[in-house]
């Protein structure tokens, strides 16, 4: 038993010999297999990245070490019509990231310095910064601030080393000669918004480019911007540049010159200013009638574009929003209003064309006229003239403004038969009310200009002979522009032509050679006769010689015009409104050069308004002139 027992020790002993050596055999196998795996994987992994996407990488990694920069052009600069400069580039430090420089994990720390630095909350750098990481343009820089002083922009370089991907950017700014005169006529440029960067990335605009915001500045924008250029760089780890490999310069943009004369836009602010009162916002617009050119043009209040064009501080911007006389609305030429009695030269024009009245036509004013009601005729309705006038011819009715005058000849009275509301608003549409000037600005209103089914359509109501008597005097749903007005006044001086406005007379390369000039631009001719549009102009001059407007006269200079004065609002008394001011005028009377509309919020036409218009044309005929450039 115990030689069995033995035997049986035996053989298991030599059975686990056996075992581990098949079992090391096994190991080193599978040590073999996993080595040639591992290197098979390898090989795979190092081949995937050298031949599949080796390009990409070797893309990614000259990225890293070579930086293609988009070089801003130089804006063009801005002239008024005599050569005095408006407008110009001066140079702006900017502090602005590259987030591909910027490590994710540093981000918190270099924010940190740069709030204390900048003066701008770690909140709104970080908003600022990671939304340029979420749109993936990493390697464009995104501004943090602008308008640096020269000490943070030189403290900024000094501390380069600890603020991986913060740069400092030399750019231009633009520089506002009269920081409040010119503003909505120049407009202001500022940083591009997303929406426009979507439509403008395929014309040359990166994320960090600044564009015309209002004005000509938004208008010309393709003419003043120029074409960038392209600097290509070698940097190092943190961004910075080590030498620069290839540039190809930028292409400055074209200049603009101005019809507007400065010294004439000047005079007619402080005009403005001086005849305001109690009105909160009020304009004017100076044009030449012969061939469109505004000399100048006034809206009140203005602002201070200069303030933008460095970015606007948000509560700045703000307290400019919430301004109830909206400093940021052009009046000029989006401001609409009843015209009041400057319609009437629209009125008369038709009337005379139309064959309802001729310059002897007598009517007789008692103050006012009433009509019936149409289902009680005990009931009348009472229109007012300004004053009992007496018997007037067409001239006498221009001159003295009597609304019974025209009452008559738009909507007729007894056997007197009137134009009617079609031919009316027709005569209006053809002057050019109820559409756009087509002024080479942004913001233009299009005013409106009624009739039975305007009105119709817009309250569901019906078209009453009062709403005629009220058209016919440029009241009720009648609205219109004080550039859409000035138009209208240089129609009746030129012969009939409607003109299209325009702010810039031409277009210069930065040699100052000339690229483009804007002439006259005749969108219609008026189907009335010389002799009809002359008998507007005589009315016009004895309106100022001895009727309504003696208050635009000024002593040696020869001035026609006409008032307008628009109720408004609800009555404050028995048949007592407020009232908007308007003043159309003209100078000389033989032979217009300057065609001018005044306008005043809350102010009256014979009480603001035709003394502002006549010291305008004055201080026009008698300093301007004779200084000003064909």
């Amino acid at each position: 038993m115990h030689f069995f027992s033995g035997m049986r020790r035996w053989r298991v002993n030599r059975r686990k010999k056996v075992d581990e050596q098949q079992l090391l055999r096994f190991r080193l196998r599978f040590m073999q297999a996993l080595v040639v795996l591992a290197f098979a994987l390898l090989a795979g992994q190092l081949w995937r990245l050298q031949v599949v996407e080796g390009a990409q990488y070797q893309e990614r990694a000259e990225a890293n070490r070579l930086r293609l920069t988009t070089l801003p052009p130089p804006r063009g600069v801005i002239y008024d019509r005599n050569g005095k400069l408006l407008v110009r580039n001066e140079p702006s430090f900017t502090a602005a990231a590259v987030l591909a420089d910027m490590p994710r994990e540093r981000q918190a720390e270099i924010v940190s310095k740069l709030e204390t630095q900048l003066g701008v909350p770690a909140d709104e750098l970080n908003n600022v910064i990671n939304n340029r990481r979420a749109s993936g343009e990493v390697f464009t820089p995104v501004a943090l601030k602008s308008d640096l002083d020269k000490a943070t922009a030189f403290v900024l370089e000094e501390r380069a080393g600890e603020l991986p991907g913060i740069e400092v950017l030399t750019e231009p700014r633009r520089r506002y000669a009269e920081n409040d005169l010119l503003s909505h006529i120049l407009g202001y440029v500022g940083r591009i918004s997303a929406n426009e960067y979507e439509t403008l990335k395929g014309h040359g605009y990166d994320l960090n480019d600044t564009t015309g915001k209002m004005g000509v500045e938004d208008t010309y924008e393709w003419a003043l911007r120029g074409a960038p250029g392209r600097e290509q760089r070698e940097v190092d780890a943190t961004g910075r540049t080590r030498r620069v490999i290839e540039s190809q310069p930028a292409v400055p943009g074209n200049n603009l010159v101005l019809s507007i004369d400065a010294d004439l836009q000047a005079y007619m602010t402080q005009v403005l200013r001086d005849k305001m009162g109690k009105s909160r916002f009020a304009a004017a617009v100076a044009m030449n009638p012969n061939n469109g050119e505004v000399l100048g043009m006034v809206s009140l209040p203005t602002f201070a574009h200069n303030a933008f064009s460095g970015g606007i501080k948000p509560e700045a911007l703000n307290r400019l929003l919430q301004d109830p006389s909206r400093p940021l609305l052009d009046y000029a030429i989006g401001g609409t209003f009843p015209p009041g009695s400057t319609f009437k030269v629209i009125t008369g024009s038709a009337a005379l064309q139309e064959g309802i009245a001729k310059t002897s036509t007598l009517i007789t004013s008692t103050g006012s006229i009433s009509i019936p009601n149409q289902y009680d005729p005990r009931i009348l309705y009472y229109f007012y003239d300004w004053a009992t006038l007496g018997q007037l011819d067409f001239y006498r009715g221009l001159a003295m403004s009597s609304d019974v005058y025209f009452y008559y000849l738009g909507g007729g009275y007894k056997d007197f038969k009137g134009l009617g509301p079609s031919r009316l608003a027709a005569y209006a549409k053809l002057f050019g009310l109820g559409e756009f000037t087509g002024v080479d600005l942004p913001g233009e209103a299009r005013g409106s200009v009624p009739d039975p089914q305007w009105k119709e359509d817009t309250f569901k109501e019906e078209w009453l002979v009062g709403d005629t008597y009220n058209f016919s005097i440029g009241q009720g749903f009648l609205v219109a522009t004080p550039i859409q007005m000035v138009r209208v006044l240089a129609a009746l001086l030129n012969g009939g032509k409607v003109l299209q406005p325009h702010v810039v007379k031409e277009i210069q390369d930065p040699k100052g050679n000339v690229v483009t000039r804007y002439g006259p631009v005749v969108q219609r001719q008026l189907p009335i006769s010389a002799a009809n549009l002359e008998a507007i102009k005589v009315g016009m001059h004895d309106s100022v010689a001895t009727g309504a407007a003696t208050a635009a006269k000024v002593a040696g200079v020869d001035i026609a015009g006409k008032t307008g004065t628009a109720e408004f609002g609800q009555a404050i008394g028995n048949r007592v409104y407020e009232t908007h001011g308007w003043f159309i005028g003209y100078s000389p009377s033989d032979k217009p050069d300057i065609a001018v509309s005044v306008f005043f919020e809350a102010g009256g036409g014979s009480a603001n308004a035709a003394p502002a218009g006549g010291q305008i044309l004055a201080y026009y005929e008698q300093n301007i002139k004779p200084k000003q450039k064909p």
